[in-house]
């Protein structure tokens, strides 16, 4: 594998720090910040209108730093931006969610803390403060970084013939779109909660021409060619992440138990086929590599130019960009 790192900008949902604060505690009143100044068992709520609002970030070379990126419409352009630690909050019923936080750095100071939690949050709910991990928190950014397909999801082999992800085996001959058969290096597997980032976007069958339902990670990324630019993106082919597609009907969010997701390297990223929609394979770049086990190839991918057909979200969340696309790659 080539070890050049890809450098395309990273969108986070997160909430400003400010609306998540204590509500009982020795911090009463202040909003939840990095490590080293959290008090356990402290009581938190999201303030009344909270929103998660994007940070769009930059990866360097450490799995725990990023730059924020110009098209950010938070924070100071150019400003530091570090993962600081995993919290793990307990609800009344006494389930457990996890959090990231993270903060940007202006001139050696915070400048600003954001708050990432892993599940979804209920309004004018007490969340007490029972963990704080900073190893932790490397990890678990990766897992949620890691596209990922859910078991059942049939791939298209070198052969043609379509066979569910947990069936393959390393060495099997995948089709890939840019590069003829590949076969796979690696395959990873994970059970989690599906939750919050974690819980699987489901398109149902023949929404974007695929035989059976599709079933990825929420930032899973799939690839459209349209024949006429429907997006407005200024070129045929694009990148879009799942969750970008959600429209409550054909696209939706399943939450709710466990997932069982598997990963798929190949020496280099590569475009597949999943239920017929063509669909990215793992990146290794700095953030997905605290994911990987020991053994696992361990270089980062080198950069491909279809990761430069990426589409923001700002180009396909005024309208039902499922319909439009489906009309434009069929059209």
């Amino acid at each position: 594998m080539a070890n050049a790192t890809p450098s395309a900008p990273q969108s986070l949902q997160v909430y400003p720090a400010a609306q998540f604060r204590v509500t009982d505690g020795v911090a009463e009143g202040d909003p939840i910040t990095f490590a080293d100044d959290l008090v356990m068992d402290d009581l938190y709520q999201l303030v009344d209108g909270a929103r998660r609002a994007p940070l769009i970030v930059t990866m360097t070379d450490a799995p725990t730093h990023f730059i924020l990126h110009p098209d950010t419409p938070h924070g100071a352009v150019g400003n530091d931006f570090y993962l600081d630690c995993c919290v793990t909050l307990m609800a009344p019923d006494s389930t457990t969610i996890e959090a990231l936080i993270f903060v940007e750095v202006e001139d050696g100071e915070v400048a600003e803390s954001y708050f990432l939690p892993l599940a979804t949050l209920a309004p004018g709910t007490d969340y007490r403060l029972v963990g704080v991990d900073r190893h932790a928190a490397t990890s678990r950014f990766a897992e949620v970084a890691c596209v990922s397909f859910t078991r059942g999801t049939r791939i298209t082999l070198a052969s043609g013939e379509q066979r569910p992800v947990e069936d393959l085996q390393v060495g099997d001959r995948v089709l890939t779109r840019d590069d003829g058969p590949q076969d796979v290096r690696w395959i990873g597997q994970t059970t989690l909660r599906a939750v919050g980032a974690f819980a699987p976007v489901v398109i149902r069958k023949d929404t974007l021409f695929n035989a059976h339902d599709l079933v990825l990670s929420p930032d899973h990324r799939i690839f459209v060619y349209q024949r006429e630019d429907a997006l407005g993106a200024g070129r045929a082919e694009v990148l879009i992440k799942v969750r970008h597609l959600i429209n409550g009907d054909t696209v939706f969010q399943r939450d709710g138990g466990f997932v069982d997701y598997f990963q798929l390297l190949f020496d280099d990223h590569q475009i597949v086929y999943a239920e017929g929609i063509a669909a990215e394979s793992l990146l290794i770049d700095p953030r997905t590599r605290g994911a990987l086990p020991e053994g696992a190839p361990n270089d980062s991918h080198r950069d491909r130019q279809h990761n430069d057909y990426e589409v923001t979200e700002s180009l396909l969340s005024a309208r039902d960009a499922v319909a439009l696309l489906r009309r434009a790659s069929s059209s």
